[in-house]
């Protein structure tokens, strides 16, 4: 397999987020594609979020922030419709050599319009910390947009300590301004307990007042 040659300079890399490009110039991305398929073969679970996201039994999921596109991918093999969607080109060259049937777009969460809804829009690899800190409520608006009545919007991110850093009274916040109520709340993608002081959280959101989807029970805890 040939490998995807990155040319993206600091420049290019920034308007993601400075954090963005610092990650990016840290890794190497041909490493990074082929991990996944080197810890499955290694025995190791490497698909909790796609498992998370199919239990909603949606027959349509947009993945935001979909990078090199494992989550989207796994989901279009169980014959979910899937399209995925990142502001790095040089990450989706990955996605569009491993899954050329999947629809990839170029374009920022913030603005983006993918020109449908979905059952369920997922963010799991940490896109919430890793965008620009002024685009964190547009990227929620603009996604709950693409969100069907009755589906949900699902985020997985770290819980950091940092001066910027996203918390979740923030982050439920900003869904309100969306119009987006929690539903579910869990520590790991395998749908652990959550508890506060934890340091990650997958949150399920919801329009108000929207019936939900998926048989998954509620689960909001906090001490």
């Amino acid at each position: 397999m040939s490998s995807v040659s990155s040319v993206s300079s600091v420049s290019e890399l920034n308007p993601v987020s400075e954090r963005w490009g610092e990650w990016r110039r840290a890794t190497d991305l041909e490493e990074y594609f082929t991990r996944w398929e080197r810890l499955g073969n290694a025995g190791a679970q490497t698909h909790g979020e796609a498992d998370f996201i199919a239990s909603f039994e949606p027959a349509s999921v947009l993945d935001a922030g979909c990078g090199m596109g494992r989550v989207a991918i796994e989901l279009q093999r169980r014959g979910v419709t899937c399209d995925g969607v990142d502001l790095d080109d040089d990450l989706l060259a990955y996605a569009r050599r491993a899954a050329p049937s999947v629809r990839w777009l170029h374009g920022d969460l913030a603005s983006v319009d993918c020109g449908r809804l979905y059952d369920v829009v997922a963010m799991p690899g940490n896109v919430m910390i890793f965008c620009r800190l002024e685009d964190r409520g547009p990227i929620i608006v603009n996604l709950a947009r693409h969100v069907e009545h009755g589906g949900v919007l699902i985020a997985g991110f770290q819980l950091e300590r940092s001066r910027d850093a996203l918390g979740l009274v923030e982050y439920d916040s900003l869904c309100a301004a969306a119009g987006l109520q929690l539903v579910e709340r869990w520590s790991t993608w395998d749908r652990d307990m959550f508890v506060d002081g934890g340091d990650y959280a997958v949150s399920v959101h919801r329009h108000a007042g929207a019936g939900r989807m998926g048989a998954s029970p509620p689960n909001i805890v906090s001490r």
